[in-house]
């Protein structure tokens, strides 16, 4: 069973520059993109940033010159740096990834969410 553990959420003061943290387990035999969604209170969960297995990266746009997503493929880990918070950044993050478990087709697994809250 592959499980997705994020952490490094909280209250966060406005400017402030948390990492979130997304580790794959399980009987894992391949990781292609990952990515981290974020689901602001009363809306849509949207996406945040990808990045494929070679290294390349997207962004939303209102994040792009603030947000840094990179991974440890020897980990099966996703990292999200976010700098410059601003309040509308407040949200429950989500860790997404394309997985393949030995003799098992590829699916999309989800993490269980870390909230983020940006408040002084």
């Amino acid at each position: 069973q592959v499980k997705l553990v994020e952490s490094g959420g909280g209250l966060v003061q406005p400017e402030g520059s948390p990492r979130l943290s997304c580790a794959a387990s399980g009987n894992i035999f391949d990781i292609k993109d990952m990515a981290w969604y974020r689901q602001p209170p009363g809306k849509e969960r949207e996406l945040v940033a990808s990045i494929t297995f070679g290294g390349r990266t997207d962004y939303e746009d209102s994040v792009k010159a603030r947000f840094t997503i990179s991974r440890d493929n020897a980990k099966n880990t996703v990292y999200l740096q976010m700098n410059s918070l601003k309040p509308e950044d407040t949200a429950v993050y989500y860790c997404n990834a394309d997985i393949k478990v030995v003799a098992a087709p590829w699916f999309e697994y989800w993490g269980q969410g870390t909230q983020v809250t940006v408040s002084s």
